[in-house]
């Protein structure tokens, strides 16, 4: 049996003596390094090697073997199944250990150390044996350290892949696909990126979804939106400052560059820089470097800028009010975040999704909208957009119970509930020919006004208040009316 921390060699060498000589060498260690299986050549040990990639942590190789495949190829092929499997050439071809061109060849293929067999005055041990040994331990810790890398950078992939199932754009309509069509060309990309699109299209998500798909994932993805920022602060905030650069500075401050820094800032509303802001962000995209207040030198920073705006960028720069330069530097990929209006057709995804979703943060049981309710929410205009459905969905989730009707969308949506003559008005039809007793004519008034008035209110309890009742009252009379 091995211990937790034995080291575990595939042996290639088709030749018995080298075999007891690497043997022989590596008997003092104990159990510290074991072989664990023997191969003769080349196709051998790559069966071996997919049959179980945590098997070996170390292939200790002679360079040329029986069978075809050896040398740089048989390297190579390993590498293949597991990256992270480090490689211990032993040759006989030199015993020049200075023979950088052969050292050169192995070590592109992917070998870790390599070491000569002899002199032949040898005959017990491998040549350098102290050598050979070190490179033992130092390749299983390179391995240990890959490996831990790799399940790191696996934690990473998840998180991200979690990040993004967060921030779907929602929508099954030509109109989104062609967005994400959009998104995955600027995500191959590392250019400066501009988003248009009005008020409440979700461009910051659109944002969001570039950087995650990019070879920047990893890094920070930074938002800032520039139209809240003070003028006088401005240049603090994106470039930082020293301490004691000037009164009140009493720690240094990093700049949301810097904090950005290999990874992607996001300029929300990008028009509201004001022109000496726009002068010295240019100067940061042409020269990767900014200038923090207070230090003489400069800093070099990496960081892939994604701009926004729901104005007409290219009528502000006509107007004077945005840099032209700084326009064609941050338009080298453009994305146009589409109105809602133009995919109508979404809206119903829009409405199930939201309503999941606030019903969850709110803690209650997800509300059910009439046919009728879907209907009026896809025909109106939504001038602000994604953000305007969702606001409104809210209301509707606070205001309203289990059922969410046409009146009940008709005020979120701020207009006047309108009542259609016939069924929904409040009207009895008299009959002279079928005269019913006055309790019976009690009960249908009762019911129809009650219905009436429920209509007409957002939940149970302004109906009851409306009709001057307490609500467990209220409830009452509404079960023996047979009224839900």
């Amino acid at each position: 049996m091995f211990g937790e921390n034995t080291i575990h060699v595939l042996l290639i060498e088709d030749e018995d003596y080298d075999v007891r000589r690497v043997m022989n060498t590596l008997q003092p260690l104990g159990d510290r390094v074991a072989i664990r299986d023997i191969v003769s050549d080349g196709n051998a040990a790559l069966d071996l090697v997919r049959a179980g990639k945590d098997r070996y942590d170390i292939v200790i190789m002679d360079f040329q073997i029986s069978g075809g495949l050896m040398g740089e190829q048989l390297i190579r092929e390993i590498r293949k199944i597991d990256p992270s499997l480090q490689i211990i050439v032993i040759t006989k071809m030199t015993i020049n250990i200075t023979d950088f061109a052969f050292a050169n060849s192995l070590m592109k293929a992917g070998a870790f150390w390599y070491c000569t067999k002899y002199p032949v005055d040898i005959e017990e041990h491998i040549y350098q044996p102290t050598d050979f040994v070190l490179s033992i331990f130092n390749a299983y810790e390179k391995r240990r350290l890959e490996r831990e890398q790799l399940r790191a950078t696996r934690k990473f992939a998840r998180t991200i892949e979690n990040i993004l199932a967060g921030k779907q754009l929602l929508g099954t309509s030509p109109v989104m696909e062609d967005l994400r069509r959009q998104i995955a060309k600027c995500g191959e990309s590392g250019a400066n990126v501009l988003i248009t699109g009005p008020s409440g299209t979700g461009k910051e998500l659109v944002a969001q979804n570039i950087h995650y798909i990019s070879q920047r994932r990893f890094e920070n993805f930074v938002p800032v939106n520039c139209g809240s920022l003070p003028h006088e602060l401005i240049e603090s905030e994106l470039f930082g400052y020293e301490k004691g650069a000037f009164t009140g500075a009493n720690a240094r401050k990093l700049g949301l560059f810097e904090v950005a820094n290999h990874g992607s800032l996001f300029l929300d509303e990008v028009s509201e820089l004001p022109l000496q802001a726009q002068v010295k962000l240019l100067r940061v995209i042409q020269e990767g470097e900014i200038e923090k207040i207070g230090r003489t030198g400069k800093i070099k920073v990496d960081v892939r800028i994604i701009a926004a705006t729901n104005k007409d960028l290219e009528g502000e720069v006509q107007a004077g009010r945005f840099r032209e330069d700084l326009f064609y530097r941050l338009n080298v990929l453009h994305v146009s975040a589409p109105p809602l209006c133009e995919h109508r057709e979404d809206i119903p995804i829009l409405i199930e999704h939201f309503t999941k979703t606030l019903s969850l943060e709110a803690n209650r049981a997800m509300p059910a909208l009439a046919p009728e309710a879907i209907r009026v929410l896809g025909q109106h205009d939504w001038p602000g957009n994604v953000r305007e459905l969702r606001n409104v969905l809210q209301r509707l989730l606070f205001d309203s119970e289990d059922l969410i009707g046409v009146p009940q969308v008709e005020r979120a949506l701020g207009r006047r509930p309108h009542v259609p003559s016939g069924e929904g008005a409040f009207a009895i039809t008299l009959d002279g020919g079928n005269i019913v007793s006055w309790r019976q004519m009690e009960r249908t008034v009762r019911e129809k006004y009650f219905r009436y008035v429920r209509q007409h209110s957002a939940t149970n309890a302004e109906a009851a208040k409306k009709l001057g009742l307490a609500p467990p009252n209220y409830h009452r009379m509404c079960k023996e009316l047979g009224i839900k």
